[in-house]
Order: C-alpha cells, then structure tokens, then sequence
C-alpha cells in the first residue's frame, strides 16, 4: 500500500477546501488549556467527509471514476460520508453495512440515494461482500479507514484545529480502524503534537496491533462497535503510532456513556459513543493544552433525553 505523508495530508486540503465545513472549535472545561474540535458539525454527521472527498476527487482528476459508481463497506459513517461525495459528483454509491448498523445512519443514507446492503453482524462480513460486489460489477472499491486518501482527507482536520489553538500541546482522538488516526498522526507529526489515541477496551484493533508489531484480529464488543467496531486496524495506523509523541489508550464502555452523558448535560451537545470516547481519556493528559475531537454525532439521542 502506498505510504501516508504529510504531503498527502496537505495536497488533500488544497483539494477539499470549499467543499467540507471547517471544523469548529470551543473551548472546554478547563479554559485556556481544553479545546473541543466538534467536527461532528461536518456534513454527513462526521469527519469521514473529509476522507470521502478526497478519495472520490482524486479518482475523478485521474478519470478513473467508472461507470458502476463506487461501493464501501462501513459500520455507518463512512458510508454515510460515501454516499454523500458520490451524490455531489453524480456517482452511484452501493453501501454495505453489518446488520447491527443504527437505524438512523440507514435511514440517512437512503436519504443521500445510496443503495443499502445490509450483510452479518460485525464490519468484516460487510467488507468480505462489497469486495466481492466490487470485483463483479466494477465499482470502485472505497473503505472505510484503510486507504492513504481516506486517512489524508481525514488528516486535514488537524491542521485546522492548530490553526485555532496555537500552542497546541496534544490532541486526543477515537481509533476504530485507525484511518482517522493515522492522517491525525502524520500532520501531527509535522508539528511537534503530541497524539493519544483512544480505543474501547472492547475493541482495541490498534492497541493490539502495537502489542503485537502487526495488524491483528481482535474480538469487538463495545458499546461504541456501530462506529469503533473494527476487528483489525490499518497498518497505516500502525505505522504511524511506531513514533515518538504517540500513545494508546483504552478505555471501559462506562466511562465511554459517562463522557456522552456529560456532553449532553452539561453543554447539550448529543453525540454517539465513538466521538465520546476520545473525551473519555481526557483526565490522562491534564495540564496540557489539549484539543479532543469529537468526530461524528449520527445517533438516537433518545436515551440522552429525561423523561417525566
């Protein structure tokens, strides 16, 4: 697979600029030393935007768009984030999800046109369908994370993020298959940030991978699997967490829904568990200045919701 670079990262910004919504950044509960990124403002409802983007224009300049459209295999938001780049260059998009996908997210993406294959209970089924899918109707294959232009469209947000914090110290992301990471790890990298990569303790592809010194399977079960579910991270992730300035953490699905649960109570802010996870390390990196980016908010805030 071809390498990850910053360059990537910033060819990716000159080619999405005017086409995705900088990301917006409030201060937190700590003042001048806690940022929140909230790029679950995105279109589509998350960063994976900015990687779908990315991947569908640079097929395009290279006229290498075929006629049977684009496919992807995503836990929801990646697909949702598909979808929604083909529909702006008038690409069909054939989806496949995993049974367990949220409701929201498959009513969304019907909105954007895409046609919905719902396939297993985990990412892994879905992904071994739209391969297969792909090969037989000529669709360009996507992906959710494991792709240098997905994770270098997904890199740009943070070189947005440190052009509104100066001084940046650390920023604190949510790892699923890590493509996301891995783009925020490479630009960050360039600057002397810090990266603390978080991940459910019930879905720790990366953490395991570093373990290991390779990509490995690992068993999902978390409360945060509809967008963290991935059962092997990227070696792009890998990759890039081997530097220095990179660290890993895991964290339980109870302080996962205590993180969500402060969002909503204290600044009404409803966002799913993924991007509530990152904040859920918080309390491991005080006295920095530190940003953590809440990355996609396509949930049922039902459940945030007192009743009488």
């Amino acid at each position: 697979m071809e390498q990850l670079t910053y360059d990537a990262v910033k060819a990716a910004g000159q080619r999405i600029a005017g086409r995705v919504r900088p990301v917006v950044v409030a201060r937190g509960d700590e003042g001048e030393r806690t940022w929140l990124a909230l790029e679950f403002l995105q279109h589509t409802g998350s960063f994976k935007a900015r990687g779908a983007q990315n991947f569908l224009l640079a097929h395009a300049e290279a006229g290498t768009l075929p006629d049977a459209g684009v496919t992807i295999a995503s836990g929801g938001n990646a697909g949702l984030a598909c979808a929604w780049a083909a529909r702006e260059l008038g690409v069909r998009a054939t989806v496949f999800l995993p049974e367990t996908a949220s409701p929201v997210k498959l009513g969304r993406l019907r909105s954007y046109g895409a046609e919905v294959r719902l396939v297993g209970r985990e990412y892994a089924e879905a992904l071994a369908a739209c391969e297969k899918f792909a090969a037989t109707s000529g669709a360009l294959a996507s992906h959710a994370y494991d792709h240098p232009l997905i994770a270098a469209g997904a890199g740009t947000v943070l070189e947005e993020i440190r052009a509104q914090v100066p001084g940046l110290d650390t920023v604190v992301v949510s790892v699923g298959g890590g493509g996301l990471f891995a783009g925020v790890a490479v630009a960050a990298r360039e600057h002397g940030i810090r990266v603390v990569a978080v991940e459910p303790e019930g879905s720790r592809a990366l953490n395991a991978a570093l373990e290991a010194g390779r990509p490995v399977d690992v068993p999902v079960a978390s409360v945060a699997q509809d967008a963290l579910g991935a059962r092997r991270a990227t070696a792009l992730a890998v990759a890039a967490a081997a530097h220095e300035g990179v660290r890993s953490v895991l964290v339980p699905d109870e302080a996962i829904v205590r993180a969500r649960r402060r969002l909503w109570d204290e600044r009404r802010i409803a966002v799913e568990f993924a991007a509530s996870t990152a904040l859920a390390a918080l309390d491991g990196v005080a006295g920095e200045r530190v940003a953590v980016l809440l990355c996609g908010a396509n949930t049922d805030p039902s459940d945030l919701v007192e009743r009488a």
